[in-house]
């Protein structure tokens, strides 16, 4: 059958498959059905759908069935798959042209094309971005809108793709074609404005259309275009643009009329901005950084103050809040409770935020929330005056509080507002504790609904939280009270994690007494933290928690604290989101204990390690990384010995050149731990790296020391700068030829590290290593200072015997010179430093001078 006789065929069945009568209808879908795997019925479909002189609902259905033939029938691989020729020529014929005079059906064809692009762009259709482009220029008004509207969903449809090699190709093409979509975005947003402002209501609409598809473009590339979109100037300027035009809409929402076409278009416009802000925040924090400030001050501007009255609208209203809530409570801006285990970019966002939320601002924002978000009418406070406890749990389904309990939940609700406030101050709350926390404590036993229970322990949890040690003295009844509520709360999972949060904040108040709570206290951990037991998937994370804070105030390893690790094994297989405090976990018991912990757990700990290696993350490499470095710390010689199976792979990773800064340095801190503490070891490791690598072990350890020495750079932080100039140091004296081959960088690498650690001592005016620690000294504390944990102490004591902080460098240095003169020879030495920039040699003198 030709072509013309197959259209008509196929005209003839899809008229008939609009039709309402049943008769007509189920014989041409069932024919319809048939002909989906027939050579040519797709052709035969897209020149149906292109025929606008056709039925409107005729034309529909064919790109239905177009688009339904793309899922099932365009893969190579699937049954009945299209021919090569025919998806060629259906490619072609999709974007000969854009001028579908009906916006449904035009979507419809944007986003079948879309599903095109995702199997085939750019490899078998590198022609579809370039046509786009050129038909978004036009000057055709139709021509130019359909062609955006296909360019936002193929945008779209490129930007969800998820595997490595897809979002490399994504971000290729927004490299390529980022300038564009800008100046598009900016041109069509000008003339928007522009036709506002001229009172001229068809062109703004039609303008506000292409300004919202190509924001929509913007938005995918600006998100998922960019691995580091804070090095893009482009990327950056449009972002920070974004708060200029936003103003400028809002200010047009005045003009426009409620009730005109405009005025919806204006609206999701104006939450799209909002959005592009949200996504950027959530997918690259770190690269959102810079627009913290600018965000809070936007947000709080028109939320919290009368520059938004008369201009804001509720949806934007909550975007703004939502805005400000994700920036104040997002992970990767707030400093580890370790402040030097913190990136530095947590740190940068953490003081923004500090420095934005004045006492003033938050007051401000507290009393625009109560005065104009949270009204009550006159009927809820009549019911909240009858029947508090009602009223407050009216919205999630409860039956009656008791009347006498209303002092106590109002004592409670002023409670909450007052340990949540940035300006708490601990000495002037500490003579109303005993009071407060004592009806706190009836109030939690007399409530029965589970939700209030939960708002009681949070206030609790708050106030120990704040008082920390302070609330030693009244928690004995809590600590009585909580093993009954943990048992009555048995099919309750959400007042069983409120249970594990109060739980948390008492551990960290009781310090090493929380001991006395074991005997419930590692069952409650045990049960949260077993993946086999249905209640973990609530409980886990708060379990996790609860275990680290146990950990971390334990003055000793018990048998029952040691035995619960068995749970590790299988959290670490989920690879989840709470890896960190899984890895956060291991540590502490390596502090705790490491003998009793290594022997026991070491062997299968290594097998998942090696297991989760294959397959993370770079900053999950260095958090794997980190714990063999904490166990070399705590006992080089066992540590060594327990992670042997893992060193191999630190050598290759240092050999071959590892590519990432941080997983670089992390394994010259692993390696430079070995050789300093444990040089035996270093060399059997050598000798069994050298016959990997099919290389004599002179000629390997000369290309470790080069490579240590070109990659100095990654280690950024001071003690393991010190470190690796201590670890390259310990090969010295040495009369191997390949050592001193790379005396000169050894050397450079020692003067480097002492410009870091060396500093004037004020009282002898002499240069002293800063990083000296000479004794334990308890902290003298304020009142809102934490006190040390009992970890926090045991890592001052270990930190006494570490190299880092035990041996002077500028002595190290002074001593390893002195015998490798003394094994060359004065002339033989005096050849050896001659490798050595003079310059690098002056500063080197000025260091040892004295000595």
């Amino acid at each position: 059958m030709d072509m013309e006789s197959a259209s008509s065929v196929v005209l003839q069945a899809l008229t008939q498959a609009t039709s309402q009568d049943t008769a007509l209808l189920k014989p041409a879908e069932e024919q319809l059905r048939q002909w989906e795997t027939q050579p040519g019925f797709y052709s035969v479909l897209l020149n149906i759908f292109n025929n606008h002189m056709l039925d409107v609902n005729v034309r529909w259905l064919a790109v239905l069935y177009f688009k339904n033939g793309i899922d099932r029938y365009w893969r190579r691989v699937a049954p009945n798959a299209l021919s090569e020729d025919e998806k060629t020529s259906l490619r072609a014929g999709l974007i000969t042209n854009f001028n579908e005079p009906v916006n449904q059906i035009a979507t419809q064809i944007a986003v079948l094309i879309a599903k095109v692009a995702r199997l085939d762009c750019p490899r078998q259709w590198p022609e579809l971005i370039p046509i786009l482009l050129e038909s978004v220029k036009g000057q055709d008004g139709l021509q130019q809108h359909r062609a955006l509207l296909t360019f936002y969903h193929v945008t779209k449809t490129l930007a969800s793709k998820r595997l490595a090699q897809d979002k490399r190709l994504f971000q290729d093409l927004a490299s390529g074609i980022y300038s564009f979509a800008c100046s598009l975005w900016s041109h069509h947003t000008d003339c928007f404005l522009q036709q506002v402002l001229a009172v001229d209501q068809a062109h703004a609409l039609s303008s506000l259309e292409r300004t919202l598809l190509s924001l929509k473009v913007l938005r995918k590339l600006t998100v998922h275009g960019f691995q580091e979109p804070q090095q893009n100037m482009e990327v950056m300027g449009f972002l920070n643009a974004v708060f200029e035009r936003l103003k400028q809409f809002l200010e047009c929402s005045r003009q426009v009329d409620p009730d005109s076409p405009c005025r919806e278009k204006l609206e999701k416009t104006i939450i799209l901005y909002t959005k592009v802000l949200l996504d950027f925040l959530e997918v690259h924090p770190c690269a959102f950084i810079p627009l913290i400030q600018r965000s809070l001050e936007f947000a709080v501007s028109y939320v919290f103050t009368a520059a938004g009255e008369g201009l804001v609208f509720e949806r934007f209203t909550v975007q703004c809040m939502n805005l400000i809530k994700t920036i104040v409570k997002n992970e990767a801006y707030k400093p580890c409770k370790n402040i030097e285990d913190s990136k530095p970019e947590s740190l940068e966002a953490h003081k923004i935020k500090t420095a934005f939320f004045t006492h003033p601002t938050l007051t401000e924002i507290g009393r625009r929330l109560v005065s104009h978000y949270f009204l009550l009418t006159k009927e809820e406070l009549a019911m909240w005056e009858e029947d508090p406890e009602g009223f407050a749990v009216e919205e999630t389904g409860g039956d009656s509080w008791k009347y006498s309990l209303r002092v106590r939940i109002e004592t409670a609700t002023t409670l909450k507002l007052t340990v949540d406030d940035f300006e708490f101050r601990t000495e002037q709350f500490l003579p109303y504790l005993e009071s407060i926390f004592s009806l706190l404590f009836q109030l939690l036993q007399q409530v029965t609904e589970c939700d209030t229970k939960m708002q009681v322990l949070h206030v609790i949890s708050c106030v120990i939280e704040r008082v920390n040690i302070q609330i030693r003295p009244y928690v004995g009844c809590l600590v009585q009270y909580l093993p009954l509520l943990w048992k009555q709360s048995e099919e309750h999972n959400m007042l069983r994690c409120a249970i594990l949060t109060t739980l948390v904040h008492l551990v960290q108040g009781l310090g090493a007494e929380s001991k006395n709570l074991y005997l419930f206290l590692l069952p409650v951990i045990q049960l949260s933290t077993d993946v086999s037991q249905p209640p973990h998937v609530y409980l886990l994370e708060d379990g996790l928690e609860l275990w680290l804070v146990t950990l971390e105030n334990s003055p000793a390893i018990t048998p029952e604290l040691l035995r619960i690790f068995q749970n590790m094994s299988a959290l670490l297989e989920m690879s989840s989101e709470n890896l960190r405090t899984c890895f956060q976990i291991v540590n502490a018991y390596i502090y705790l204990s490491a003998t009793d912990f290594l022997q026991n757990y070491a062997e299968g700990l290594c097998r998942s390690f090696c297991n989760l290696l294959k397959d993370i993350t770079n900053e999950g490499q260095v958090q794997v990384l980190k714990v063999v470095e904490v166990a070399l710390k705590v006992s080089p010689v066992l540590g060594a010995h327990m992670f042997q199976p893992l060193l191999p792979s630190v050598f290759r990773g240092i050999v071959d050149g590892e590519r990432y800064p941080v997983v670089m340095s992390t394994y010259l801190g692993i390696m430079g731990r070995v050789l300093l503490q444990n040089a035996s070891f270093f060399s059997s490791l050598l000798t069994q790296m050298a016959s990997e690598y099919n290389q004599e072990i002179g000629q390997l350890l000369g290309g470790v020391i080069e490579m240590w020495v070109d990659r100095m750079d990654n280690i950024t932080q001071p003690e393991r700068r010190k470190l690796s100039s201590l670890a390259l140091l310990s090969l010295l004296p040495s009369d191997n030829s390949v050592v001193q081959e790379k005396f000169c960088g050894i050397i450079n690498i020692c003067v480097e590290a002492l410009h870091d650690v060396m500093t004037e001592d004020s009282d002898t005016g002499t240069l002293k290593d800063c990083m000296l620690m000479s004794h334990f000294e308890e902290p003298k504390l304020t009142d809102d200072e934490e006190p040390p944990t009992e970890q926090d102490k045991r890592k001052k004591l270990l930190a006494l015997e570490d190299p880092v902080h035990s041996v002077s460098l500028q002595q190290y240095v002074y001593e390893k010179l002195k015998a490798q003169q003394a094994l060359m020879g004065d002339q033989g030495f005096g050849a050896l430093m001659e490798t050595v920039d003079t310059e690098i040699v002056r500063q080197l003198q000025e260091f040892l001078q004295g000595l």
